[in-house]
């Protein structure tokens, strides 16, 4: 299992965000290249990077992930804001290893059509975003009467991985609900990478026994609730 640091990054700053709130940033940070290059440092093989000014529609980042590309020596996935074509075809020309699309992919049936005849299906993450059981779009704003399993079912063709967040915990730092995770993760046809509470070694050592493929982690890692090295060391140890 990956054990994924998360880089979310607002005007050009490295930030965590409460709930996916901008107004409510739990920390801030002068340089994003500088705290990959730190991740990387420590371990990490992947990284998870956020537009999210993209995702905000309040103009990019992408000098900042151009830089991170070509100056960490890991793959990385982006996300925020990816709505066409041209966006997701200017990420993967930079360098980018997956992207992730949301709200788009759910709401236009046709968007992925399109997307897989320029980028195949194993470099596209599809973000499943659920609160309550159900999933939300446009920034966690707008529920719709589906569960999770029924979305990743209706696009498992179009897409190689599933990044489902719970919106319940997601920047509490308050754990993980293991029960809704483990039924997603046994009838998902897809590999899940999961986010959202993430908060200590325990929580990471659950979601390897599910059999999630990687697991996303920013506020327990920048806060020192985990340390990235001990983590690693413990996964490596449980083999």
């Amino acid at each position: 299992m990956e054990i994924i640091p998360a880089v979310d990054i607002k005007e050009g700053r490295c930030v965590q965000l409460v709930q996916g709130d901008p107004n409510k940033k739990l920390l801030e940070i002068e340089d994003p290249v500088e705290v990959a290059k730190r991740w990387v440092n420590k371990g990490a093989n992947y990284l998870h990077l956020i537009d999210l000014d993209a995702a905000l529609g309040e103009g990019d980042n992408l000098e900042v992930i151009k830089r991170i590309v070509e100056e960490v020596n890991v793959p990385v996935e982006v996300g925020g804001g990816i709505r066409d074509i041209e966006r997701a075809l200017e990420l993967i020309e930079l360098g980018v290893d997956r992207i992730i699309v949301g709200t788009k992919a759910i709401t236009d049936s046709k968007f992925l059509d399109e997307l897989n005849g320029y980028i195949e299906k194993d470099r596209i993450v599809l973000a499943v975003e659920s609160k309550e059981g159900k999933v939300v779009i446009k920034g966690w704003k707008e529920k719709l009467n589906l569960k999770p399993i029924d979305v990743i079912e209706k696009f498992k063709d179009k897409v190689g991985y599933i990044l489902y967040t719970n919106v319940d915990v997601e920047g509490l730092m308050k754990g993980i609900k293991i029960e809704e995770i483990k039924n997603l993760i046994k009838n998902s046809p897809l590999p899940v990478i999961y986010s959202g509470g993430v908060t200590k070694i325990d929580d990471i050592i659950t979601l390897k026994e599910l059999g999630a493929y990687g697991v996303v982690i920013g506020s327990a890692l920048y806060k020192g609730k985990i340390s990235l090295r001990e983590a690693l060391k413990v996964l490596e140890n449980e083999g």
